[in-house]
């Protein structure tokens, strides 16, 4: 297929169990997630296994991802630094080329203070990537995080990004987005999409819903809530604009649905939406590809 895949997030600890049922409903690609280690997991193994799932299917794993603070090697976080190290060694047995997750931060500190530890870490990161063919991508998720405090994440915010990348302007590092997370904050994401589609290497399908008349009237810091995540086709963004900038940018990677968040299509709606929403991804992207007719004259052109 020739153009960009649809497919899901799944979690490493139960991939296998998970991808037979996706690949059964039209997903065409698997970003596999590990929360802060990848635990017992062996990764050899674990590939070799997905590999044999997905079989002739065409689906692909997109990337994988540890979500965790990779800076502190303390408490929960004292194997994430070495998970990354391991997905990167493991990512061509997967057959993919993309791992992300969080870039963490110093704790409670100003996302600058954690510039000079991001640096170390993952300056030796990128090479260890760039020795494999790896590109690695920073999940743009606040995490509760703000510029001054936070414990997990200082990519959340482009500001961030512009000093991440002087820091480091290694070809092999960029993004993993999805407009959700800049919703949030109230930042127009196909702005800054059009800005930053160079950069980003994974896309997480994750949309959200901004209520603006909430907004209007109390504001973000009272007691009603003023924006929800959503499942794509469910919130405010234009998935046809995301696809579109993306692919005139060049894009060959995947958007994966990150399902479970939805306070509305949720328990037992939830792949419902997860299908629906890879039904309208898919018609967002063009639909199926169709080879064009041949024909004998002219140029060969329609």
């Amino acid at each position: 297929m020739r153009h960009l895949k649809i497919g899901a997030l799944i979690k490493g600890v139960y991939a296998e169990e998970v991808i037979p049922y996706y690949l059964d409903h039209g997903f065409e690609s698997f970003g596999i997630t590990y929360w802060q280690t990848t635990g017992d997991i062996d990764l050899k193994e674990q590939a070799k296994r997905v590999r044999e799932l997905l079989g002739g299917s065409g689906a692909v794993v997109s990337s994988l991802t540890v979500f965790g603070n990779p800076l502190t090697g303390t408490g929960d976080n004292a194997d994430t630094l070495a998970s990354w190290e391991r997905a990167i060694d493991h990512a061509a047995a997967f057959g993919c080329d993309v791992v992300s997750g969080f870039t963490g931060r110093i704790p409670d500190e100003p996302i600058p203070a954690s510039l000079p530890k991001f640096k170390q870490v993952f300056g030796e990161l990128a090479r260890r990537a760039e020795d494999r063919g790896v590109r690695l991508a920073f999940e743009n998720c606040d995490m509760h995080g703000t510029w001054d405090k936070g414990y997990w994440n200082i990519a959340h915010n482009p500001t961030a990004w512009e000093l991440m990348f002087d820091a480091l302007p290694n070809d092999n590092l960029g993004l993993q987005w999805e407009p959700c997370h800049q919703m949030v904050s109230l930042i127009d994401p196909i702005a800054q999409l059009r800005r930053w589609a160079s950069k980003i290497f994974h896309v997480h399908g994750k949309d959200a819903t901004i209520a603006w008349d909430v907004i209007r009237e109390h504001g973000i810091h009272g007691p009603h809530p003023f924006v929800w995540h959503r499942t794509p086709g469910f919130g405010d963004t234009n998935w046809t604009d995301v696809v579109t900038i993306l692919m005139q940018q060049g894009y060959e990677g995947s958007i994966d649905i990150e399902g479970r968040h939805d306070p509305v299509f949720k328990d037992e709606l939830e792949m419902s939406a997860q299908v629906s929403s890879l039904q309208y991804l898919k018609r967002c992207r063009g639909g199926e590809y169709v080879t064009n007719p041949r024909i004998s004259y002219g140029s060969g052109k329609l």
